[in-house]
């Protein structure tokens, strides 16, 4: 996508008349023509097209409209309004088309059926003449009634030198009831055997296709369902502390700085910080992470997530569009409106396969008139009508837009957020993941792991004078020997002398007692027996620990063990990427021993040790030289060139701190769980876009060929051109319907 300069602004419009990808394709080229425009993205599904540049709404709706289509702006912001505004669009059109389809079959039902029953639809007599020109003037008013807008948008394709699925359905059903009314009119000038009219396949044709346009539609419906749930995430009101007291206002009314309360069971209404009060939280709606969150006096707290248990006040620090909530649907709309390779693909192939097949339309008549048997005139008029309308793409160009748009949302629901359709293909094909050590595969913080005590004195003790001990150190091993104290209520004690050796530990002195913590040259030097332990601790460290020596007046009382453990989850999750497939790498800066150690622990099958973090981008690069396509996770922050270079790089963060924009995909949680949801949501979405794609390739590829007649001279069968507008209509809810399967699948399997 083109970079955004500071001038640039983001446009959505709602498009009328788009019927197929060619459309889109058009839609797109006559806005990126204009001055200004630096990005036009269109989405068939949804029917919306979001332009990005300095061009003003009404060049842009001007642009439209000079192609052949409609555009009206989206004026507001307020993702609630905007939703409700086209559901009211939708509901409007839904029955628009179910109008236009009834008053169609209306007709074309009882002449389907009297020809079936009857198998006369011939003009023979006078008053057969009089009856058809009476049927064929009602069927002249349903095409101008319920088929308008088929010949509209032909029309405006004409003037605009190309063709869509609206050209291919005016041809067939204006071919058809021309024909027929020339029958009419002067039935001399035909062979006895041709003079059938084909009235009832104009009307039953338009009112299949408006049928099969509005259950896709209600079938379209379902496919934004994600962004539904995510707007209505977010309360309609909040309750702000003011000097009078507490009051109730409109979302939209929250300022920053403003305190506001939020009680048990409430939805929180902005992103802010407590002020006051504790509380637990349910951030699953975000993060896709089902355990409630502790949070406390300081803790962030964001718009949307359910305050389970206690009342607390916070400060709002984010309001309206720049609030968690805001951006994580504002991401998730932009990633629906993307285009994946694979989509891009078909909207190229659709955009020559119209041409294509009104060529193939006019070859299959010029064949029945010269070769096939009498009538002739009548099985060409039959064989292009047939041709033309069974061969429209509408299928295929919503075949990718509605996989997308389903799989970018449920992505969304388990707290995985893609940032474009590339990222999500891309994802699918990774086989090389590699994982940064610290904060992604472990939980980033040391924490004491061991308490090997060897003196009289209780573990309890020994944590209570080494933490008094270290409670002089800024030392991270230091701080985790601290915080292991506090964790189980043991309170420090007063020391004196604290002397800090470079390199070695510490030394104090504590009610006349000398205390000696450090590693095993800090013992040597003062004449501490470690010999017999040395070995203990070797196991230690051998298991990825760091061993830490503490002795009284002395004498070894114990050794403490500290390291960064693996996350509880990790080992799970990384055992789920090995089971899709992919091989798993780690990368870190420790030495290799401590590499292997938390390698093998975690289950990652190889690693890169003592990495400095400007070489972390080589080593991607490295793998990718071997054919790998690279997955990189980590911080988004320090991790930040391998990331850009890797084929695909995951941001691993929880709640607010994450930088949504800093990766192609960004995981809400922390959790290695969330990257094996990402591929599988990735794969099954590829998979859903390949059956949809295949779908309706297939179908016209098989469908044409059988429309022009190729197994009349073998079996004597001819398609019926109401049989290939059922199918034509059809086809399109199918590949709706197949999206809509994505909203069932379950990524998670722990």
């Amino acid at each position: 996508m083109t970079q955004k300069n500071e001038h640039s602004k983001e446009l959505t419009f709602m498009v009328d008349g788009a019927s197929c990808s060619s459309c889109v394709m058009k839609i797109e080229n006559s806005l990126k023509a204009v001055s200004g425009v630096e990005n036009a993205a269109m989405n068939f599904a949804d029917r919306t097209v979001t332009v990005t540049g300095s061009a003003n709404a009404a060049t842009l709706i001007d642009a439209v409209k000079a192609a052949g289509y409609g555009a009206t702006e989206q004026h507001t912001e307020n993702d609630d309004e905007l939703l409700e505004e086209k559901e009211r669009s939708d509901e409007a059109y839904y029955k628009h088309l179910v109008r236009d389809m009834q008053i169609a079959l209306g007709l074309g039902v009882p002449l389907m059926l009297y020809g079936l029953i009857t198998g006369d639809m011939n003009v023979e007599t006078g008053l057969e003449r009089i009856s058809w020109l009476t049927v064929g003037l009602l069927t002249l008013a349903v095409m101008i009634f319920s088929g308008r807008h088929f010949y509209v948008g032909a029309w405006h394709s004409f003037k605009n030198h190309s063709a869509n699925m609206d050209t291919l359905i005016a041809l067939g059903t204006g071919t058809a009831w021309l024909y027929s009314m020339s029958v009419v009119i002067a039935p001399a000038l035909f062979p006895e055997m041709a003079r059938h009219v084909y009235f009832e396949a104009t009307a039953m044709i338009i009112g299949l296709i408006n049928l099969g346009l509005a259950l896709e539609l209600k079938a379209r419906g379902r496919t934004s369902e994600a962004i539904k749930r995510l707007i209505g995430l977010q309360p309609k009101t909040a309750r702000v502390v003011r000097d009078s007291g507490e009051v109730d206002i409109a979302i939209k009314d929250v300022q920053l700085e403003d305190v506001v309360r939020v009680r048990p069971g409430e939805k929180i209404p902005v992103d802010g910080q407590i002020t006051e009060g504790s509380t637990t939280i349910d951030e699953s709606m975000l993060t896709g992470e089902p355990m409630p969150v502790t949070k406390q006096v300081g803790d962030t707290v964001s718009a949307g997530t359910i305050n389970k248990s206690g009342s607390f006040l916070f400060k709002a620090n984010k309001v309206g569009k720049d609030t968690m909530l805001a951006q994580i649907i504002g991401m998730v709309k932009r990633a629906q409106n993307s285009k994946p390779p694979i989509g891009r693909m078909a909207d190229v192939i659709s955009s020559y396969f119209v041409p294509t097949v009104m060529i193939i339309a006019v070859l299959s008549a010029l064949a029945w008139l010269n070769f096939g048997p009498q009538p002739t005139i009548a099985f060409a008029i039959v064989s292009a009508t047939t041709v033309l309308i069974i061969a429209c793409p509408c299928a295929l160009g919503l075949a990718t837009p509605m996989s997308v748009m389903v799989g970018v949302g449920k992505a969304a629901e388990a707290g995985v957020l893609i940032r474009n359709g590339e990222a999500l293909q891309t994802a699918s094909k990774i086989s090389a993941m590699v994982l940064d050590k610290t904060g992604t595969i472990t939980e980033g913080v040391p924490a004491v792991t061991d308490v090997l005590t060897i003196g009289d004195r209780s573990e309890e003790e020994v944590l209570r004078l080494a933490s008094s001990l270290e409670a002089g150190s800024e030392h991270p091993l230091a701080q985790a020997i601290v915080e292991s104290a506090q964790k189980r209520g043991i309170e420090q004690a007063k020391i004196s002398d604290f002397d800090a050796i470079s390199g070695q530990g510490v030394k104090a002195t504590l009610d006349g007692m000398e205390l000696l913590f450090g590693n095993q040259t800090l013992m040597q030097e003062n004449s501490v027996a470690i010999d017999e332990y040395i070995d203990k601790a070797q196991a230690l460290a051998a298991q990825a620990k760091t061993p830490m020596y503490f002795a009284v007046d002395n004498k070894l009382q114990a050794i403490i063990a500290v390291a960064d453990p693996i996350k509880k989850d990790s080992i799970a999750a990384i055992k789920r990427l090995r089971q899709q497939g992919i091989k798993v790498i780690m990368l870190t800066g420790d030495n290799r021993d401590t590499a292997k150690a938390v390698a093998e622990a975690a289950g990652v099958q190889d690693y890169f040790a003592e990495v400095l973090p400007g070489q972390k981008a080589d080593k991607i690069k490295e793998l990718q030289a071997r054919g790998e396509i690279v997955g990189m996770s980590g911080d988004g922050i320090n991790d930040a060139p391998a990331l850009a270079m890797a084929n695909v790089g995951f941001a691993i963060g929880t709640g607010t701190d994450v930088a949504i924009e800093s990766a192609d995909i960004t995981l809400m949680r922390g959790s290695l769980h969330g990257l094996a949801d990402a591929i599988a949501i990735s794969k099954a979405t590829l998979r859903n876009i390949k059956q949809n794609l295949f779908g309706a390739f297939i179908y016209n590829v098989a469908g044409v060929p059988i429309a022009a007649g190729l197994l009349y001279p073998f079996i004597g069968v001819l398609l019926n051109p109401v049989i290939a507008g059922a199918a034509m209509a059809f086809s399109s809810l199918t590949v709706v319907t197949n999206a809509n399967r994505l909203r069932l699948f379950k990524a998670s399997t722990h």
